[in-house]
């Protein structure tokens, strides 16, 4: 009885000792847990990237009011006697 007990005692020991080589959620958690190096620049260069962007598509907005306006049909509008004479026929 007592070398059954020895034995499986054994076996349990070494079984819980290869379960604990490393603990990956542990690693994980802590690399998570360390800060960026610099915020401070981080957050610049986010801001920059923001003002870049809203500058670009500003000019865009330009370009594309400028060919509209190119484009736009000078036409006149018919006048309320001659829409009247289209009616009446």
């Amino acid at each position: 009885m007592s070398t059954r007990l020895f034995v499986l005692a054994g076996i349990a020991a070494i079984g819980l000792s290869a379960c604990n080589s490393s603990n990956q959620d542990t690693v994980n958690n802590a690399e998570l847990n360390q800060p960026a190096t610099d915020l401070n620049a981080l957050s610049n260069d986010a801001a920059n990237d923001a003002n870049s962007e809203a500058a670009t598509l500003g000019n865009q907005q330009a370009e594309l009011n400028a060919e509209n306006a190119a484009a736009q049909d000078n036409t006149t509008n018919p006048s309320d006697a001659q829409e009247q004479n289209v009616d009446a026929m």
